[in-house]
């Protein structure tokens, strides 16, 4: 189980660094021209905070495998980060439109990594926490 805890920190740390493009590669500085002051800086701000609890989750991860898996403190943090990626992993399908990645190369390769990804840390993250 702990490989599969330092695997899933590598991924978290990766995934809350991609976030770094996200204003160029959803144009926000477009894109969100339209919103009003305040939901404009949510977005941007909210987006900083959720890569940051990520990059957190996958720092945790990688130097506290042991600790998630071998203490009820721990385990019960996996529980939760388990129905967190769960849940995520619903959204995955049930949030988003089909229509932002059917019949696109790209982002149709993103929706089924990304659905792998979820898959597999509820995955490991219930069957630890339980």
């Amino acid at each position: 189980m702990i490989i599969h805890f330092s695997i899933i920190g590598s991924l978290l740390i990766l995934l809350a660094l991609s976030h770094v493009v996200f204003p160029w590669f959803f144009n926000w500085q477009e894109e969100l021209k339209r919103l009003s002051l305040i939901n404009r800086q949510i977005m941007t701000i909210h987006t900083f905070f959720i890569a940051l609890v990520v990059f957190l989750l996958g720092l945790l991860c990688l130097s506290s495998g042991e600790d998630l898996i071998d203490t009820v403190l721990g385990r019960r943090v996996c529980l939760g980060m388990g129905i967190f990626w769960a849940i995520r992993l619903f959204i995955q399908f049930f949030g988003y439109s089909s229509i932002l990645w059917k019949g696109k190369r790209f982002e149709t390769m993103m929706h089924l990594i990304f659905t792998v990804l979820f898959a597999y840390m509820s995955v490991v993250f219930l069957l630890a926490g339980l």
